[in-house]
C-alpha cells in the first residue's frame, strides 16, 4: 500500500456506502453477500468482513439473524432541544419543549438513595462515600424511547428538604434552578460538554438501536457559586436525534 492509499476495506466500504446513498442500494435491499463482495472486489474474506463492519457501525446497515444484511432506512434526524432559556414556571426543557401541542413526549423516572461512585465523586466534589440521590430516566416520544438521562444530587444538599425526590413533593417535576432555589440554594452557571460513543448494550436495548450504534452524551452539571449540586448523563441516539442549542446573549 502506498502513502497515502486507503486501506482495500476501507474502499470497498466507501463503494458499498455511495451505492447506499444514490440508491443503487435502496433501504431494506440485502447488502450483496461476503462470498459477492470478496469476487466483485477482489479482496479477501477478511476484507470482505471488516468493509460489512464498517457500514454497520455508521449505521448504514444491519444484521437480521438467519437471513443476511440489509440496507437500513435513512432517518431525517430530530431535534432536542438544549437552552440556557429557563421558561416562566421552570419546566424542563423537555416538558417546555412538549408543551408545543404537537410533540406526544412521556417520560418514567425512578429514585434512590445510592453511594456516589468514583466518577460522581469527582464530578460533585464530593468525599468518598458520600450519598447522592440518583434518578434514572426514560423519555418517549409518541411512545418511542428518545433520550436515556442519569442524574446524580448530593444528599447533603438536598438531604431532609422537599426537594430530595426529583419527581415529587411540591416541586416535583420542576427544573433544577427552581426546585434548588426552593431550598434557597441559588444556581448560577451551567456546564454541559457533548460526547459520542458507541451505545452500551443496556442503552441500547432500552433505546430500540442494535450494536455498534453511536450514541451522544451529554454530560451536565449545575452549579452555585462554584459548588456542583446536580450532575446528569443524558444519552441519546445519535442516527435519530441531533442536538440543538439556543444560546441567549446576554
Amino acid at each position: 500500500m502506498t502513502f497515502g492509499e486507503q486501506p482495500a476495506y476501507l474502499r470497498v466500504a466507501g463503494d458499498l456506502r455511495q451505492k447506499i446513498v444514490d440508491g443503487s442500494l435502496p433501504p431494506h435491499a440485502r447488502l450483496p453477500s461476503q462470498a459477492r463482495i470478496r469476487e466483485e472486489y477482489g479482496v479477501s474474506d477478511t476484507v470482505a468482513l471488516e468493509a460489512r463492519k464498517v457500514l454497520m457501525a455508521e449505521g448504514l446497515v444491519e444484521g437480521r439473524s438467519g437471513s443476511g444484511t440489509y440496507v437500513r432506512e435513512r432517518l431525517v434526524p430530530r431535534r432536542i432541544a438544549r437552552s440556557g432559556y429557563r421558561p416562566a414556571g421552570g419546566a424542563t426543557p423537555f416538558r417546555q419543549e412538549q408543551a408545543d401541542g404537537e410533540a406526544q413526549g412521556t417520560w418514567e423516572s425512578s429514585s434512590e438513595q445510592t453511594e456516589a461512585s468514583d466518577a460522581v465523586v469527582e464530578r460533585l466534589a464530593l468525599a468518598s462515600g458520600d450519598r447522592v440521590m440518583r434518578t434514572t430516566y426514560v423519555f418517549r416520544e409518541a411512545g418511542e424511547a428518545m433520550m436515556l438521562s442519569t442524574s446524580w444530587e448530593p444528599l447533603a444538599v438536598t438531604g431532609r428538604t422537599p426537594v430530595m425526590l426529583p419527581e415529587e413533593g411540591p416541586l416535583g417535576g420542576m427544573g433544577v434552578v427552581e426546585r434548588m432555589a426552593a431550598i434557597d440554594v441559588v444556581v448560577d452557571n451551567v456546564t454541559e460538554e457533548v460526547g459520542a460513543r458507541p451505545g452500551l448494550a443496556d442503552e441500547l436495548l432500552a433505546l430500540g438501536g442494535v450494536p455498534g450504534h453511536v450514541v451522544l452524551v451529554v454530560q451536565r452539571t449545575y452549579y452555585a457559586s462554584g459548588r456542583p449540586v446536580e450532575t446528569a448523563d443524558l444519552v441519546i441516539p445519535a442516527d435519530r436525534y441531533q442536538v440543538a442549542y439556543h444560546l441567549p446573549v446576554k
